[in-house]
């Protein structure tokens, strides 16, 4: 992995701790509202590391692969992940 490594456990350290949170929130029965708006706050941080890593794999990874002549292998897995996104 070529993110910054730091970056990227720091945001799903932080998503981990709002999931602890949404638990704790389900378990003393609190509005839903305030649950669902802490649920969009963690998808929105695993959100960011996610495209952290992929800016990271596409400057990397993508860009050696072009150099290279291996381009359509990793053409084809950002492909697939686009279509993983969109479902």
């Amino acid at each position: 992995m070529k993110a910054d490594k730091k970056q990227i456990e720091r945001l799903i350290k932080t998503a981990r701790g709002q999931l602890d949170g949404i638990l704790k929130m389900i378990d003393e029965d609190r509005y839903c509202i305030d649950i669902s708006t802490q649920l969009l706050a963690a998808q929105a941080v695993i959100k960011k590391a996610n495209n952290e890593i992929l800016k990271a794999h596409i400057k990397n990874c993508v860009k050696a692969a072009a150099q290279d002549n291996s381009i359509d292998e990793k053409a084809d897995e950002l492909i697939g992940l686009i279509d993983k996104l969109f479902k």
